[in-house]
């Protein structure tokens, strides 16, 4: 694994938890209450969000650009969620949500000089992806940015961490993972208990079918536990995404990455102590290991 990729794969680590208090925070999900969606649970502030930046999608689109949760689950959200509330004022929401979130967080230190720093230093590595293939980053990037340093570094934080999952499908289907074995491969290996699936839609015969397609290729043992040749293919996952998500830190130089890390470390920090996100998630961050 080149240094460049490790820079990325650390650069995410930053700045995924920073994005994603927006999935999670109470204000997050009070600014969808508003609107009117059911706050129950998080999907549909989940689709609603994430989703607004492509305007009203239909099921199909979402379904291609969320990839592995099930299509069922994804036609139950979208394109429902827009009779709810307009992309517009979706979009309104959650950079309010956001806002609310960090200066709950951090109060004034979301407009002192480090966060303005951050900032300038995210935009740039965002402005600097190539979005041919990256469906989520271009959407995202077409947004206007807001003023304030900390929404300025969410948006270029959400606009990374979409670029580098634009580039994660991308190794998937170069593994020939459909949306489900890619789910039961990733849990196979350990990166997430099997359970925190489920929010994904899938039922338990889907999630059967495909791990018996997994097994016809050698990829996970009978009890679903993946065999070498099917961690040394996660592994090819995780370093060709990793790979494809390297372009922004070239670009940016190393000097400069260390030094949003850095500055956005409050950020980071605020998130975790605040107990906003999942102690397992989906995600790997912490399980799943570097490859060589």
């Amino acid at each position: 694994m080149s240094a460049l990729s490790r820079l990325a794969r650390s650069m995410w680590h930053q700045l995924e938890p920073i994005h994603a208090v927006l999935y999670f925070s109470p204000e997050a999900f009070a600014e969808a209450a508003a609107l009117g969606y059911d706050v129950e649970s998080r999907w549909p502030s989940y689709f609603a969000y994430r989703t607004a930046p492509f305007g009203r999608a239909g099921a199909r689109l979402a379904t291609a650009l969320y990839h592995s949760f099930s299509p069922a689950m994804v036609a139950g959200h979208v394109p429902g969620v827009w009779d709810v509330a307009a992309p517009e004022k979706v979009l309104e929401a959650r950079l309010e949500a956001v806002d609310k979130t960090y200066r709950g967080l951090l109060g004034d230190q979301v407009t002192g000089p480090g966060a303005a720093e951050a900032a300038e230093l995210a935009r740039r590595a965002a402005e600097s992806v190539t979005v041919g293939g990256r469906p989520f980053a271009a959407a995202n990037l077409d947004l206007p940015w807001p003023e304030e340093p900390h929404l300025v570094l969410w948006q270029a934080a959400t606009v990374l961490r979409e670029h580098r999952g634009d580039g994660h499908l991308a190794a998937l289907a170069a593994a020939e993972l459909d949306p489900c074995e890619a789910l039961v491969s990733f849990a196979a290996i350990g990166a997430a208990p099997v359970q925190n699936f489920a929010g994904r839609g899938w039922s338990e015969q889907e999630w059967a079918e495909a791990r018996e397609r997994l097994a016809a290729r050698g990829l996970v043992q009978g009890d679903g536990q993946a065999t070498e040749r099917g961690r040394a293919l996660r592994d090819q996952v995780e370093r060709m995404t990793d790979e494809l998500a390297a372009e922004p830190w070239r670009l940016l130089g190393e000097e400069r990455a260390g030094r949003l890390a850095q500055l956005a470390s409050p950020f980071l920090g605020a998130v975790f102590e605040a107990g906003l996100l999942p102690m397992t998630s989906t995600l790997g961050i912490t399980t799943v290991r570097v490859p060589d």
